[in-house]
């Protein structure tokens, strides 16, 4: 795919000592396209494994391409969170996280959650979205046609999009938007954003009782998914999805 790129994003964070780290913008571009090389194999199992996973879990899934991509493109500079629901989900490695890291395994901790939520250096969340679109009852009344189906593009009947979180303090955020292409994940999108704070999330809402395995989640609000905007890293170049995002944040900053 070809992407519009915001050669002028200060792609830099802040580790939980006070250091400075930076992400090269060219990993994000390498990191978008082999995400999509990697959904281009995955598409010729003999199984449709998009299918399989469904809409909820594919997007998750396209998350944790777009990290494993990232962390290849940044060489040494993150490890993966060796612990499902540690945070943040990239660890930065620099002199201070390797030496965290090597005193983890060397005291047998990798198993253990309570040093990886949160790790003590801190690093970068990565989240993913299709966004949303109308219910097929709103399809329906507007003639729109039918719903996009599993691997159908999205973009033309896009109304909005946001991220979702397990706490409000989520932040040094790379926010993944992906598409349909040719029935094949491919992102579409990626922000990032280092200063996030908790009134850019909304409250936490606790699942019902009763209610599955759903866990608690905060969802971005506008004025969050409008920094994240602000903070563009890279879009498809395809005026559909550019005009849709300068669109829906009331604004025209991406060219």
């Amino acid at each position: 795919m070809r992407y519009r790129i915001n050669r002028n994003h200060p792609l830099s964070f802040y580790s939980s000592l006070g250091c400075v780290a930076k992400v090269p913008i060219q990993s994000f571009v390498d990191a978008a396209s082999d995400t999509r090389k990697l959904a281009e194999q995955i598409s010729e199992f003999p199984v449709n494994i998009f299918e399989v996973l469904g809409m909820r879990n594919l997007s998750a899934f396209i998350g944790e391409l777009f990290a494993a991509s990232l962390r290849k493109a940044t060489g040494q500079l993150f490890e993966r969170n060796p612990h499902q629901d540690g945070y943040p989900d990239l660890l930065l490695m620099d002199d201070r996280g390797r030496r965290l890291f090597a005193e983890l395994v060397e005291s047998g901790m990798l198993r253990s959650k309570q040093p990886f939520s949160p790790f003590r250096n801190g690093g970068v969340e990565i989240k993913a979205t299709c966004g949303s679109v109308p219910t097929p009852a709103e399809f329906a009344k507007r003639n729109l046609g039918a719903k996009p189906d599993l691997g159908d593009q999205r973009i033309n009947v896009l109304r909005g999009y946001d991220w979702k979180a397990h706490h409000r303090e989520t932040n040094n955020l790379v926010g993944i938007l992906w598409d349909f292409i040719d029935a094949i994940p491919a992102v579409t999108g990626v922000f990032f954003s280092s200063s996030l704070t908790e009134t850019d999330w909304g409250k936490i809402v606790q699942p019902k009782e009763g209610g599955g395995r759903t866990t608690s989640v905060s969802i971005m609000t506008r004025d969050g998914v409008k920094k994240m905007y602000e903070n563009w890293v890279l879009v498809a170049d395809d005026p559909r999805y550019i005009d849709f995002l300068n669109r829906y944040n009331s604004s025209s900053l991406i060219k």
